[in-house]
């Protein structure tokens, strides 16, 4: 039998908040990805240590005895801080101090603006490597990255921010098909649409006092970078965030409808996280993104 000298059995804790959290052996055992004899062997230690049963049947179910649950409830804010705090102090000792991870949920900003331009911002660091992932998921504190830029997802734990850009967006299409012409012409030419951007074009329409009648809906597409070629190859319109097009504008590849622009309400923030590894080059990141998003000028004619 354990004695009362012994030290608490933390991995056991550990293991019997989460069977308290998933309702089940089973399902803690799974989060955990150990087996149940495992889990249960864990359980068995706790018990031991306290003296008293933690769960209990009930028919063909396993509950937590009333000891369990106010043990349960008790420590298992103070087990969370210690995990998130344990989290945060891991950057000592990174063996790879030379690195970053990036995450995003704008796919099509990424693609055009920021991943074209990390040479230069690793040129201006030293050899900073800069990883680059993108999920439209919530992010939570557990997952893997130094940065987070984003337009509509909340952070949940300490991070400092930086505004990058309020979005405006714009009309645009072939020059072999728009060059020359008005705001009317989409009353002729189907405006594509974007599934993972569902706002946009109704705020658009609304922004210049049109309907959804008054358009003709074109082809629908996952992600705006899947949408840029369509436009610039066939015949038809695409409303985008100006940010991501300005490039193609300028190089000749599309034309903006004159007119067209308008701000979305929408705003791309950079987060860099506090558990960062690497925090004050998770910073220094954020500061030269604001700068390349405030080097991109507003088109022509817009």
């Amino acid at each position: 039998m354990a004695s009362e000298h012994d030290d608490a059995p933390l991995n056991a804790i550990r293991v019997f908040v989460t069977i308290a959290r998933e309702g089940s052996v089973t399902r803690a055992a799974s989060v955990l990805r150990a087996t149940q004899s495992s889990v249960s062997r864990y359980l068995a230690v706790l018990q031991d240590y306290l003296g008293t049963d933690l769960i209990e049947r009930r028919g063909r179910r396993s509950e937590l005895t009333e000891f369990g649950r106010l043990f349960a409830n008790t420590v298992a804010e103070p087990l969370d801080t210690v995990c998130f705090t344990a989290k945060r102090m891991r950057r000592r000792g990174r063996p790879d101090a030379n690195r970053i991870v990036v995450r995003t949920s704008l796919s099509t900003f990424a693609y055009s603006l920021l991943i074209p331009n990390l040479q230069a911002f690793s040129a201006e660091t030293g050899g900073v490597i800069v990883d680059v992932t993108s999920s439209l998921s919530p992010p939570t504190s557990s997952d893997d990255f130094d940065i987070l830029i984003t337009r509509d997802l909340s952070v949940i734990e300490p991070a400092d921010d930086w505004e990058l850009y309020n979005e405006q967006v714009v009309c645009v299409g072939s020059p072999n098909h728009v060059d020359g012409k008005s705001l009317s012409v989409i009353r002729s030419m189907p405006i594509l649409n974007v599934t993972s951007r569902p706002d946009i074009l109704p705020m658009w329409l609304r922004a210049m006092n049109l309907t959804s009648a008054d358009i003709k809906s074109g082809a629908r597409y996952d992600h705006n970078y899947l949408a840029l070629p369509a436009v610039m190859t066939g015949k038809c319109l695409l409303v985008a965030p100006e940010i991501i097009v300005s490039d193609l504008v300028r190089g000749g590849a599309l034309n903006v409808i004159p007119g067209s622009r308008t701000p979305s309400g929408m705003q791309y923030r950079a987060y860099a996280i506090d558990r960062s590894d690497n925090p004050e080059i998770a910073r220094a990141f954020c500061r030269w993104l604001v700068r390349l998003c405030k080097k991109v000028p507003l088109l022509d004619n817009a």
